[in-house]
Parts: C-alpha cells; sequence; structure tokens
C-alpha cells in the first residue's frame, strides 16, 4: 500500500494504491474543507422533536442536526434552545442537507471542549483529519508521499519523520493524474470494450453497464469474464467517487437468473468497503445497494458537470508546474469569465500560486473561451 499526497495551488489530492491501482481517491479544498471530524461548541438554535433532534449552530455560520441517538448523557432528555453543548462533526454537508454531528465525545475531546475559552457563542475548537492522515492512520503499514513541503512537516510531525518522502518531482504520474481527471466525468472504461456510467441525482446514483460490442457476441465465456469485469469496476468507483446514499446497478443484456449469478461477486467486490451494503436485486433487476454517508461525494466536490473553480483549480495546477519547470517565466492564465470569477474569488489559491512562481499569475477573461479549455501562456510586458 501507498499514498500519494499531491499539493497545488488551493487544492490536495490524496490517492491509495496497492501497487499501481487506485482504491480510493480525495480531492480535498483548502478553503473549503468538509469538517468532518471538526469539534464545536454549539448552540442549540430549536428542537425538533418530530425528527427526534435538534438544529444547533455551528462555529462559522453553519446550521448542524444532532439525532437523539446522538446526545451523549442527556439521551433520552431532549436538548432545550440555547443550550450549549460540544459536539464533533460525523457527517459533512451534502445533497443539500446540512452537517450532521454527535455529542458522544472520546475522553480526550471532552479535555479539549472543557479547556477551551469559556463563552456561549459557536465556535469551532478543532479540526478533524484531513484524507492523508486518515489514510495514513488506516493503513499503518502504508508509505506516504507527498510533493508539499509544508504538508510533508505537519504528516512527520504526526507520524513521523521517517514514514512520510518529501519529493522533488510531482506526487502523481501522468497515469494517476488522468484517473483523478476522469473521476470528474461520467465514464468508466472497462478493458477489452464496453464502460460503466455513473450518474448521479438528487435521490440516487444510477451505476449502468454499457456492454459495447461485447453485447452481440456469442461467445458466452466472454460476455461472463466482460460481467465479472463490469462488476468489479462498478464497485471500485463506488469507493473511487464515495459515492453515497441509495445506488441501482443495471448490468446490460442479461436475464434475471444471469444477474442473480453475479450477486456473489458484486459482494465481494463490495466488501473491502465498509460502507457499502448490497440489498440484493431488486424487482426491476437492478441491483440495490446504500452505501453510507460520511464525506461528501466526489461529484459534489468538483460540480456536477464541474464547476468553474474545478476548471481553474486544475489551471492552476498545470501553472504550478510550468512555473517550477522554468522558474522566473511571467505567466498567464486566459479562460471563460466564469473561471475567472471563481479564481478572483479563490484568493488562498491564488496566494499560493503566487508564492509557488515567485510572482501573481495573470488572470485573462476570455469569451471566445468555455469552462475546460483554459490557456496557460507567456505574460508579455505584464499585460
Amino acid at each position: 500500500m501507498r499514498i500519494l499526497a499531491s499539493r497545488s495551488p488551493g487544492e490536495v489530492r490524496v490517492a491509495l494504491l496497492d501497487g499501481d491501482r487506485l482504491l480510493e481517491a480525495w480531492v480535498e479544498r483548502v478553503g473549503a474543507p468538509d469538517g468532518v471530524g471538526d469539534l464545536h461548541r454549539a448552540r442549540v438554535s430549536a428542537a425538533a422533536p418530530a425528527m427526534a433532534g435538534a438544529f444547533v449552530a455551528l462555529g462559522g455560520g453553519e446550521t448542524g442536526f444532532l439525532p437523539e441517538k446522538e446526545m451523549g448523557e442527556s439521551r433520552g432528555r431532549p436538548p432545550h434552545e440555547g443550550q450549549v453543548l460540544a459536539v464533533r462533526v460525523i457527517r459533512a454537508a451534502q445533497g443539500g442537507k446540512g452537517p450532521r454531528v454527535s455529542a458522544r465525545l472520546s475522553p480526550d475531546e471532552e479535555a479539549r471542549a472543557a479547556a477551551a475559552e469559556p463563552g456561549t457563542a459557536p465556535r469551532r475548537l478543532a479540526r478533524g483529519l484531513d484524507a492523508a492522515l486518515r489514510l495514513a492512520r488506516a493503513h499503518p503499514g502504508a508509505e506516504v508521499e507527498t510533493d508539499g513541503a509544508g504538508l510533508a512537516a505537519r504528516l512527520r510531525a504526526a507520524l513521523g519523520p521517517d514514514r512520510v518522502s518529501l519529493r522533488t518531482a510531482p506526487a502523481f504520474e501522468d497515469d494517476l493524474e488522468a484517473e483523478f481527471e476522469a473521476l470528474a466525468g461520467p465514464v468508466a472504461p472497462l478493458p477489452g470494450g464496453g464502460r460503466v456510467l455513473v450518474q448521479p441525482t438528487a435521490a440516487l446514483t444510477a451505476i449502468d453497464v454499457d456492454a459495447g460490442s461485447v453485447a452481440g457476441a456469442r461467445d458466452r465465456q466472454a460476455q461472463a469474464r466482460f460481467n465479472a469485469a463490469a462488476v468489479a469496476e462498478a464497485a471500485r468507483q463506488i469507493r473511487l467517487r464515495n459515492l453515497a446514499g441509495p445506488l441501482l446497478l443495471d448490468l446490460a443484456g442479461l436475464s434475471r437468473r444471469e444477474r442473480e449469478r453475479l450477486a456473489a461477486p458484486l459482494a465481494a467486490a463490495l466488501s473491502p468497503d465498509p460502507l457499502t451494503q448490497l440489498l440484493g436485486l431488486g424487482p426491476l433487476g437492478l441491483f440495490e445497494m446504500q452505501r453510507r454517508r460520511v464525506h461528501p461525494p466526489l461529484h459534489e466536490v468538483f460540480g456536477w458537470p464541474p464547476s468553474p473553480l474545478t476548471h481553474g483549480l486544475a489551471a492552476l495546477r498545470r501553472a504550478a508546474r510550468e512555473a517550477a519547470a522554468v522558474p522566473g517565466r511571467p505567466l498567464a492564465l486566459r479562460a471563460a469569465p466564469t473561471v475567472v470569477a471563481a479564481l478572483e474569488g479563490a484568493t488562498d489559491a491564488m496566494r499560493e500560486m503566487a508564492e509557488a512562481a515567485g510572482r501573481p499569475l495573470q488572470l485573462r477573461a476570455d469569451p471566445a473561451l468555455s469552462p475546460g479549455s483554459e490557456v496557460l501562456e507567456e505574460n508579455r510586458n505584464g499585460r
């Protein structure tokens, strides 16, 4: 197992690999962490007995939901408006809903909350673990490699100096870059032809298998091999994309009995992921699954389709590599107005880019370009 953490302006991308096979992919926006694991001093803003819980005001202006089963020592006694208590975020805001929190704290968390400056105003007391540190603690035998000096120093302080390596070259090679880029879209190709299509909606995520040329083949063994590969890749994409909530999988061109035979291989492919439960084959011939919500799915991080900020940060990543390859070269980024506006709002990312390049990156809005068509060019004469 290896953990690679790639630092670029405004973003950290983390990969868990078994050899060269990507098992988990995480993308964290530096200016907007998902908040899971954060410790807050919260104030009850409204009891919600009909929903079996209460709404609480958190530090930073967010409103979280505290279920009755997560009320800790006060469980069984409904909270009252204005009550102040310490909580930990156990599920990030996602799917249009705010974060979910718990008052069931560890002794260490209780001690940190007790040591905080007194007050009743909602306040974040501590940050939760980021993806690199979560993976490193979940896989204690995995070496950690990163191309970010600050990130390396922080990881070494937590994990020890011998486990963390600082790369001078980018942490992600071209093939891994391509895999992460593909995760922002709906298509995952299958070896030998065909593809898996992932389509998130507000209610559920539909996963469809397109057999391509295999669909018309008379070779039953070829079809069996294809379906075995499709089931394994569908399970892998669920984990890679951090999909959550109800999931439906449609396998192409199979009778119900043939689909039933694939239940065991699908369960085996899903088994390394503790968040996913296979519910069975439904009346429409679709495999039904449920995956517990914790961190936001990648399509919410990227946007669906990818947001102007996603395109902008990808362009900054290329610009940072160009600046490292040719130090001192003045650069400009020409992009769609929406991408330029998104980057202008991402002040931390632009500041990181300026520090990496030794000078600010010039942004140029070009209405003729669409998001995803950004052009990196030399900034001649400072214009």
